[in-house]
């Protein structure tokens, strides 16, 4: 990927603040009177959760999971690490998985079936952005910020090689 090609804004600063509201109110609803439990996948989630768990108008706790499975590519390798484990016990929670986007899929496939069997009341995935175009197991997310063709996407958290997660949109090179 070249960064000195041409940035197209896909989802601008606006278009997102009014997509995390909105799913801030269907979580919201959804966990209402429930034991909620917000997980991050690190890095590139931490942006979207935490503008995320700022428009939830209910009780929730907070956690993290680093894991890995693309280093510098553009295409996960299929193999994920778990480089840092959540510290909370989820016995009887309601766990939410939130990440950045949801391609291929094996990451967060692992995560989920990880966390599962840890006895939780239940597992759901929220997801800023799903490419369904590029999944390889069969697990699709339960909130979704955007659906997006097959492109190859940075910004909001969002990362080409150590660099563009600090950019407030989501863009592609041309």
């Amino acid at each position: 990927m070249d960064s000195n090609k041409r940035q197209r804004t896909l989802y601008s600063r606006e278009d997102i603040a009014t997509r995390v509201k909105e799913l801030g109110e269907i979580i919201s609803k959804e966990y209402k009177d429930k034991n909620l439990l917000v997980i991050s996948l690190l890095r590139g989630s931490f942006i979207f959760a935490s503008d995320l768990v700022r428009e939830l108008s209910i009780p929730v706790e907070v956690d993290f999971m680093t894991t890995a499975s693309y280093g510098h590519n553009e295409i996960s390798s299929g193999n994920v690490e778990i480089l840092h484990d959540i510290r909370t016990g989820v016995e009887g929670k309601d766990i939410l998985i939130v990440d950045d986007i949801i391609d291929s899929g094996y990451t967060l496939n692992k995560v989920k079936e990880m966390l599962s069997l840890k006895n939780p009341n239940s597992v759901k995935i929220c997801v800023m952005l799903d490419k369904p175009s590029r999944r390889k197991v069969d697990i699709n997310p339960d909130f979704v910020g955007f659906t997006i063709p097959d492109v190859f996407i940075v910004g909001y958290g969002l990362n080409y090689g150590d660099h563009y997660r600090n950019i407030p949109y989501i863009f592609t090179f041309d």
